[in-house]
């Protein structure tokens, strides 16, 4: 019976307890009179209070606290690799459109797909040409703007470079456009339009990094462009009318031979994809390839791989069925076998690989890839995509995605702001508590110190000590390493040249708290002076102190990229908010590649306004007069 009691008792006392914070936070009590609120509200409670009630700090507060959150949980999802480069990628523009595949090319059917550098072009069975994706080449071609003498043609067979598109109509005329000051687009005699007597019969037509290339339904080849980028001579009388297929890879090319045999066609091979191992010099069906390797599918089935495989394209999985089709992206492939499932291996960098698990079970006939974007045509004729869908902010002039940078580059510079006003507030509050307690001669030595930091130019200091620093660096380190240290140095070098200012502050603040009844009663107690210092002062003129610290915060910010922008802060490869700007000063980016800096300053822009506002409202907030009584 007690037993029962004590627990109605407990349930009863925790159901008041849930009923008073339900109240206390929905239904709070009435406000007070001005004397009782006196009584029961503390100083912090008080600063609380009027900081809430200016309505820009607290939105600048809340900006700021997101923006944090953002470059402190982002990076945890978005890798970030410092030697991450591409030229097949720089300056493309802002956008997740490369997949988006044409409304008519779905409605219509797919005649053919090729992928380019940054954008697909394709035909559907109506003859008409769609180009989708970042088809721009320089500020004055776009590769999307199809000549309309071209969308007069009924085309069969689409071929994308990195550059320039080339189209075969059913008449059997070749056309092409964009990029052409390299000889792309300039078609051999034999195969010009213009010419009475070209009667050849198209079978294959190719484009690549500058070059391009057609095989006829003879055996004869065809190649051009530039020469300069790629190996791209032929051995035409000793090949001419025996080449039955080709692939063109990034620098070079090789050829299926009508005895299934795989063959470079150039005179000297000088690189490991014209290398062809022996297991495909007979009963070759297929060829293809990614940037820098060949890839070989044979009558059984089975694939051979060659060439530089630096990103797993050898990486081979166990096949369920006999392999019916292997096409090649930029670093991986992407196979149909005959069961009708489709696999993918290499690398993953962009998710080129991560096929849908839908993909396999829709009947796929066709597979369409290249760079890092799949497509796969239902025997219904649905289209259906995976891969890479583009930079949702750009990329840089080395290919590097802006918004990887972004992020990574917001916590690096944020991080330096914070270590650094530490390192701040650690020499200003303890030389000026020092020197405004004890006064003398320890007051005298240490403002002279402070004055001749302060009398020094900050920016050419702050330089020239990150120069000498970084050149005294012992040798034998690791670039990583070296990196770190840099780091640590721009830290260090902002903490120790920005120190000056709080320690005046707070010495003028001791000169009045040290003549104050509390610390006269710490001292009649025989409370040792180091305590009264930092334990009874400082923490009455920290909410003082709080000002100065967050105007500093956003203060190192800006001097952190200040020094990067100059060439003399963290390296570039390592991204701060500051050499992300230092990168786009140029005239030629500022005009026509606006994403890399709009994104960075707008971002670096309202972190330091938010931390001024913040700063701003707390001066008021702990100002007696904000009260208004």
């Amino acid at each position: 019976m007690n037993d029962n009691k004590k627990s109605g008792s407990e349930a009863t006392k925790k159901e008041f307890f849930l009923t008073r914070w339900v109240r206390r936070l929905f239904f709070p009590a009435k406000e007070l009179d001005i004397y009782q609120e006196e009584q029961v509200q503390s100083p912090v409670r008080t600063v609380i209070r009027n900081f809430m009630s200016k309505k820009t700090g607290v939105a600048a507060l809340i900006t700021l606290i997101i923006i944090a959150l953002f470059v402190i949980i982002t990076p945890i999802f978005v890798g970030f690799n410092p030697a991450e480069q591409d030229s097949t990628t720089v300056f493309v523009a802002p956008g997740l459109n490369m997949l988006s595949v044409p409304s008519g090319l779905r409605r219509n059917g797919v005649a053919d797909i090729e992928v380019g550098g940054n954008y697909s072009l394709g035909c559907d069975k109506q003859g008409n040409v769609y180009v989708w994706g970042k088809s721009g080449v320089t500020r004055s071609i776009d590769l999307k703007y199809v000549p309309e003498e071209i969308q007069d043609m009924k085309v069969v067979q689409v071929a994308a470079g990195y550059d320039h598109c080339l189209v075969l109509a059913e008449d059997g005329t070749i056309a092409g456009w964009g990029n052409s000051i390299l000889g792309q687009l300039d078609l051999p005699n034999a195969l010009d339009s213009n010419n009475r007597l070209h009667n050849l019969k198209i079978k294959k037509i190719g484009a690549s990094y500058q070059f391009s290339a057609v095989l006829t339904e003879d055996g004869q080849f065809f190649i051009w462009g530039n020469s300069n980028n790629g190996d791209i001579t032929y051995r035409k009388s000793e090949l001419d009318g025996h080449v039955s297929d080709f692939f063109l890879s990034i620098d070079s090319y090789f050829l299926l031979m009508d005895d299934g045999s795989v063959t470079y066609g150039s005179f000297t091979p000088a690189k490991a994809i014209t290398k062809i191992p022996e297991e495909a010099s007979s009963g070759v069906k297929s060829i293809s390839g990614t940037s820098q390797t060949g890839l070989a599918l044979k009558e059984d089935g089975s694939v051979v791989i060659w060439g530089s495989a630096a990103m797993g394209e050898k990486n081979v999985p166990a096949f369920s069925s006999p392999v019916k089709q292997v096409v090649g992206g930029r670093y991986h492939y992407t196979a149909l076998l005959e069961d009708g499932s489709v696999v993918a291996w290499g690398s993953n960098a962009r998710k080129q690989i991560n096929v849908p698990a839908s993909v396999s079970k829709a009947g796929v006939e066709t597979l369409y890839s290249g760079a890092n974007q799949n497509y796969a045509v239902t025997k219904d004729g649905k289209v259906l995509t995976w891969g890479f869908k583009g930079f949702l902010l750009g990329t840089d002039g080395l290919g590097r995605d802006v918004f990887t940078r972004l992020v990574n580059g917001g916590k690096m510079t944020m991080t330096i702001g914070a270590v650094a006003v530490i390192i701040e507030m650690i020499i200003g509050i303890i030389l000026g508590g020092l020197a405004g307690y004890f006064g003398g001669v320890v007051d005298m030595v240490v403002m002279r110190i402070a004055e001749i930091v302060s009398s020094i130019p900050f920016l050419p200091l702050a330089m020239i000590l990150s120069s000498i620093l970084n050149a005294r660096m012992s040798p034998d380190i690791s670039q990583q390493q070296a990196t770190t240290q840099r780091m640590y140095l721009i830290m260090i070098i902002l903490g120790v040249l920005s120190w000056p200012g709080l320690c005046r502050l707070v010495r003028a603040q001791m000169f009045a708290q040290r003549e104050m009844e509390y610390v006269t009663a710490a001292k009649a107690l025989g409370v040792k002076e180091s305590k009264i210092i930092f334990s009874h002062i400082i923490p009455n003129v920290m909410s003082v102190c709080l000002v100065s610290i967050t105007l500093a915060f956003g203060t190192s910010m800006l001097t952190e990229s200040g020094l990067s922008y100059l060439g003399f802060g963290v390296p570039s490869w390592i991204p701060t908010w500051g050499n992300m700007l230092n990168g786009a000063r140029s005239s030629t980016v500022i005009q026509n590649y606006w994403w890399n800096w709009v994104f960075v300053g707008a971002i670096f822009g309202v972190t330091c306004i938010c931390i001024n506002l913040i700063g701003d409202a707390l001066r008021d907030a702990l100002d007696p007069k904000s009260n208004g009584r």
